[in-house]
C-alpha cells in the first residue's frame, strides 16, 4: 500500500500541528505563504476605537472604546455623546459655569457607552480589555472596575497629573487592573 498524497498532506498537517503544539516550530513557519504584515490585535480593537470616536459631536474631545474578550471578540463599542432621547441638536456642546448649560453634566463617557450598550451578561466582561483612545476619567474607572474589565489599554493620556487621573489610576492599580499606552503608526489614526 503506497503513500497517497492525501495521507502525505494529513500527516504533514498533524505533524506542523504537534511541532507548533509541543515546541519546536513556528506557526509561520508551519503556514507558507500566509501573510505576515497583518496589524496586531492591539492595533485592530484600538482602530475600532478611534472609529467609534469619530461618531462623537463633542467639537473638542472625541473619545471612542472598545471593549474585547481573550478570545479577540468585540463584545461592546461606544463614544462619548449625549443619552438616548437627547437630541444633539438641542445640547449644550460648550463648557459653561451654569451646569444647566455645561456639557459635562450631559455626556456620557465612551467606556459608560460600551458597557451599558453591551447585550450580554456583565460576567462575559470578566477580564476583558477595554480599548479606549483616552485614559478613563476617575468614574469610568470605577464602572470598568464594576464591570469586571481586566484591563484598560490607551492611546492618549492628556489629563495625566490632574488630580481626577490620579484618583483613575489609584483605583486601577487597587483593584489590580493594568493600564498600558499603546502607540499606533500616523496612517492608523485617520
Amino acid at each position: 500500500m503506497g503513500l497517497t498524497l492525501a495521507n502525505y498532506l494529513r500527516f504533514e498537517w498533524a505533524r506542523s500541528t504537534m511541532m507548533i503544539l509541543f515546541g519546536g516550530l513556528s506557526e509561520e513557519d508551519a503556514m507558507p505563504g500566509k501573510r505576515a504584515d497583518v496589524i496586531s490585535w492591539d492595533e485592530f480593537f484600538m482602530r475600532v476605537a478611534i472609529a467609534a470616536s469619530m461618531r462623537s459631536k463633542d467639537p473638542n474631545t472625541q473619545v471612542g472604546a472598545c471593549i474585547a474578550d481573550g478570545d479577540h471578540r468585540i463584545l461592546s463599542v461606544g463614544y462619548n455623546g449625549t443619552p438616548m432621547g437627547l437630541g444633539d441638536d438641542e445640547f449644550p456642546w460648550g463648557a459653561s459655569d451654569d451646569p444647566l448649560h455645561d456639557k459635562h453634566s450631559y455626556v456620557i463617557h465612551a467606556e459608560a457607552n460600551a458597557i451599558l450598550n453591551y447585550r450580554g451578561s456583565l460576567k462575559d466582561m470578566s477580564g476583558a480589555t477595554v480599548y479606549v483612545t483616552l485614559f478613563p476619567c476617575q468614574e469610568c474607572a470605577k464602572t470598568l472596575v464594576q464591570a469586571g474589565i481586566g484591563e484598560v489599554v490607551y492611546l492618549d493620556d492628556k489629563y495625566d497629573g490632574t488630580i481626577g487621573n490620579q484618583i483613575a489610576k489609584a483605583v486601577l492599580d487597587r483593584c489590580g487592573i493594568k493600564y498600558r499606552k499603546i502607540d499606533l503608526p500616523e496612517s492608523a489614526m485617520h
